[in-house]
């Protein structure tokens, strides 16, 4: 299903990112000061009504991704963008730890032109600041259509905390951020 993440009647904005597994970065952005909701999705691709089983193929040109509404006098679309490059491996190829392939790649996907500023001067930032050795490969380009993931995937960690990809993915990550 695609969502409409355009309302403005609230003050709530979007920010829509893949770094890796959806289930990683929702559990990391749900445990955030000033983020009120986390949706894993898929966006970035070509095919309409994407599913996880066909994303998974590595065919539809959609990444992973988790569509995050915060409130911005809470948090700062910047400060959701600092969270995303602590949160995985910005310089790995379609790639996080051992999910490989093109739907785990590194993107942010823009909702507006001043969103698209600040994730570019952000990356050139982090680029100059030599945290990381090899070059970063995120992806910013614009949010065409985001389709929200399949219901079974909504808050899987809390759902599955002691499942093998929590256990050994998502568990060491929030605790490397000191969110668990």
């Amino acid at each position: 299903m695609a969502v409409d993440s355009t309302n403005s009647k609230d003050k709530r904005e979007y920010a829509t990112l893949g770094g890796g597994c959806f289930w990683c970065v929702e559990a990391i952005f749900e445990r955030i000061d000033g983020v009120e909701s986390v949706v894993p999705g898929y966006a970035g691709g070509t095919t309409d009504a994407p599913s996880y089983e066909s994303v998974s193929t590595g065919t539809t040109g959609h990444a992973e991704v988790a569509q995050i509404s915060f409130d911005p006098e809470k948090l700062s679309y910047r400060d959701i963008l600092d969270a995303f490059w602590r949160a995985h491996d910005p310089t790995t190829v379609n790639r996080q730890g051992a999910d490989v392939g093109t739907q785990y790649r590194s993107i942010i996907l823009y909702h507006n032109d001043q969103q698209r500023k600040t994730a570019e001067e952000s990356k050139q930032a982090l680029e100059e600041s030599g945290y990381f050795e090899s070059p970063v490969v995120t992806e910013v380009k614009p949010l065409d259509t985001f389709y929200a993931a399949e219901e079974y995937h909504r808050h899987y960690f809390e759902k599955h905390p002691y499942a093998g990809y929590c256990t050994f993915v998502i568990r060491p990550k929030l605790k490397k951020l000191n969110l668990l």
